[in-house]
């Protein structure tokens, strides 16, 4: 069965990218823009984030699910 990735709000998934070796670069209203080298992604901070707009930004980091969920568990 595949990992599911879990409902959690904008500031959870900020925290677990950082934990992945993302910095926030900057904010423009309630979005913050992540980068790891060439890398990045965009995370609004919403209370709670759509499962596909998660999925957008763990795509625009391109890293995957998997890494992502279990980071989140084990931060």
């Amino acid at each position: 069965m595949p990992n599911k990735l879990p409902r959690i709000s904008g500031k959870e998934a900020i925290k677990t990218f950082q934990s992945m070796g993302f910095n926030t670069v900057r904010q423009k209203g309630s979005h913050v823009v992540l980068r790891k080298g060439d890398f990045g992604c965009v995370i609004p901070l919403h209370k709670e984030l759509a499962i596909g707009t998660l999925k957008s930004a763990i795509k625009q980091a391109k890293i995957t699910v998997e890494d992502f969920i279990t980071t989140y568990k084990n931060r």
